[in-house]
């Protein structure tokens, strides 16, 4: 694409609506569960406008890396809105041809991006060592952000590129890995065939988007960005960071990155530290719908397309990412234990109420107990992340 470029509303992404399926390759015409139930009113709503627009085209995405001196995709003023398109890594990333791979799956080959043919194209080129997975759009450099300033971004819109994401399982996999704390070499297995993958269609019905996992069974979609991150810091020794300081994707820090926080979705302002000129921003990851922990290690992974819109408060760098909603202040603890993630986000909640609230660390850690919900976010990614929900409707005007 060309640096700085402006779209017309509705230019550049594509939306699609899918009939109902399972997780098999999808049953067509009228025996399709769900496929008399999507009338045309049911449909997405018009993609939101952005000012600049920025394609998932490989001269525009990282494989499993952030790098910090990469020349910008776009460089944006706060204020301005940019649309960025992300890929799934399933279908982009393996080492079969994708359109035999995804329309083995059930896939048409129709519902197959170009750019997911493009990026698998490009990957003979793209270096792996300490890399993970992740296809990861940008970065963004958005004009005035410093090293010690605060990067908010504000995630207007989520939505979904394609009416299908692939969910993996495996016997030995998410937290039933070997690797995983605490595993014993006698802990029973699932009885799960091992490279399970499971097509899950996608599409709308009485005005919302959900997923058919089967005939009875519909989960609605609530779509967000996996990774939301700034270029980070590597320093050797931290979880991921390879001797030659390259930062892997797969575990989130205080530079964001995989946070897999389900919550941080349309409506929803995140906030992270900046740790680069321009900050340098990246998205990807993104995921149709997920659970709290993301247990077998991979959520919905579905192709979307993100609008987010910047603001720079300066010297004001948060210690670990937090974000909030309409209802909610979110802060997260990172650390490779659950155990003292926990406690990193009791402690990252109880500096906030200081903060922002003017409490005690004895009023703060007691409100923490007494009104704040601790929710395990992911415990999939090396690192684990906890949140703390602080609920805004305790402070009074």
């Amino acid at each position: 694409m060309r640096k700085n470029e402006r779209i017309r509303p509705g230019l550049g992404w594509i939306l699609a609506i899918g009939v109902a399926a399972g997780c098999a390759p999808p049953p067509t015409g009228t025996d399709a569960p769900g496929s008399d139930a999507v009338p045309a009113e049911s449909g997405p709503p018009a993609p939101l406008a952005a000012d600049y627009f920025v394609p998932s085209s490989p001269d525009n995405v990282s494989w499993g890396w952030f790098p910090t001196d990469k020349e910008p995709v776009l460089r944006v003023r706060p204020g301005e809105t940019v649309r960025m398109d992300t890929l799934t890594h399933s279908g982009a990333v393996q080492d079969e041809e994708p359109v035999a791979w995804l329309t083995a799956l059930g896939v048409s080959e129709d519902e197959i991006h170009q750019d997911v043919l493009d990026f698998w194209a490009s990957r003979a080129g793209r270096p792996r060592e300490g890399r993970s997975g992740h296809v990861i759009t940008g970065p963004v450099y958005i004009e005035g952000a410093e090293p010690g300033d605060m990067l908010e971004i504000e995630i207007l819109a989520v939505e979904t590129r394609a009416p299908w994401g692939i969910n993996n399982t495996s016997a030995r996999g998410g937290v039933f890995s070997e690797g995983y704390p605490g595993f014993h070499a006698d802990d029973p297995a699932l009885d799960i065939p091992p490279g399970t993958r499971h097509l899950i269609r996608t599409g709308w019905v009485d005005g919302r988007e959900v997923a058919f996992l089967a005939d009875d069974i519909q989960v609605p979609l609530a779509p967000f960005m996996g990774i939301l991150a700034v270029a980070p810091d590597p320093v050797v020794g931290q979880p991921g960071v390879t001797v030659s300081g390259v930062q892997g994707s797969r575990p989130p820090g205080a530079f964001g990155g995989n946070l897999d926080v389900k919550d941080l979705k349309a409506g929803t302002t995140v906030y992270l530290p900046v740790f680069h000129p321009g900050a340098l921003f990246y998205a990807g990851d993104p995921h149709g719908a997920q659970g709290d922990g993301e247990v077998s290690g991979t959520a919905i992974e579905q192709s979307l397309s993100g609008v987010f819109r910047f603001a720079v408060h300066k010297g004001r760098a948060p210690s670990s990412p937090w974000a909030e909603d309409e209802d909610y202040y979110l802060v997260m603890g990172i650390d490779l234990d659950l155990d003292r993630a926990a406690r990193q986000a009791t402690w990252e909640v109880v500096a906030f109420l200081g903060e922002e609230k003017g409490l005690s660390p004895a009023e703060a850690l007691s409100l923490a107990s007494i009104a704040v919900d601790f929710r395990v976010s992911e415990v999939v990614d090396l690192t684990q992340v906890v949140t703390g929900y602080i609920p805004k409707n305790i402070f009074l005007p």
